[in-house]
């Protein structure tokens, strides 16, 4: 159906850009503030040992850094028992291409994290083609510890800690994004973390759609359209993410 909207002329439009310019500007000055806060909140220091399979043998939290001063985590939804990943996380993978050269000149490293055994997350990265580290967590308590994964207690009692609040998760698995830094002394201090719609601002073509005269056109959220970048042609469904477009 085509949208109904209001035509004008193009003195009308220019007047109307204008006024929205201003709320632009206003917004994006509230973002950098809001970016200001993010990097004022206070630091913990991770104690626990974490450890994680990679590609290259078993590493730590403190290895995953990679030599840079900083790291951004994805905890992306793949479950020991899934059989493919995250609709909803895939989106957002799909979108680390080609930016992590750029953070890592930036000292920044990039590592997605998965509750997964390895090997059943190195299945899935090379069908989707990604190239950006992706480790395992099974055998820690990383994924709990940064509530991201569910116990089936936590799960059947509807009161799990997720996005800063306890509240019925109904999955196991749920995504989110945590921030690292390490000292020169090689102390990691956990700075950030978000969860739900607050990874939206890692995701660029929503910032796209949100552009175009019909925007996202979403009613429940993503997965009302999104597909698996390999699943489109045929339109099957990919399940495995009924949270992601909270």
């Amino acid at each position: 159906m085509e949208p109904q909207h209001r035509i004008g002329s193009r003195e009308e439009w220019l007047a109307a850009s204008r006024a929205l310019l201003v709320e632009e500007k206003a917004h994006m000055r509230a973002g950098d503030e809001l970016a200001r806060k993010r990097r004022e909140l206070p630091w913990v220091k991770v104690d626990k040992t974490y450890v994680f399979d990679t590609l290259q043998g078993r590493k730590t939290l403190a290895e995953l850094f990679d030599g840079r001063s900083q790291l951004i985590v994805y905890h992306f939804m793949l479950g020991p028992d899934w059989e493919e990943g995250c609709v909803g996380c895939s989106f957002v993978s799909d979108h680390m291409t080609g930016i992590v050269t750029h953070l890592e000149h930036h000292d920044v490293s990039y590592v997605t994290v998965s509750l997964a055994p390895l090997a059943k997350i190195e299945a899935f990265r090379k069908r989707m083609g990604w190239v950006f580290p992706w480790v395992s967590s099974n055998g820690s308590d990383f994924n709990f510890d940064y509530h991201v994964s569910f116990t089936p207690e936590e799960v059947a009692s509807k009161k799990a800690f997720y996005n800063f609040t306890e509240t019925d998760v109904g999955i196991d698995e749920l995504h989110g994004h945590s921030v690292f830094y390490k000292d020169e002394r090689g102390d990691v201090y956990h700075t950030y973390s978000c969860y739900g719609r607050g990874g939206e601002r890692f995701i660029n073509t929503y910032a796209h759609l949100d552009a175009t005269p019909k925007g996202r056109e979403e009613t429940r959220g993503m997965t009302d359209w999104l597909r698996h970048h390999d699943r489109y042609e045929d339109q099957k469904p990919s399940g495995g993410c009924v949270a992601c477009g909270t």
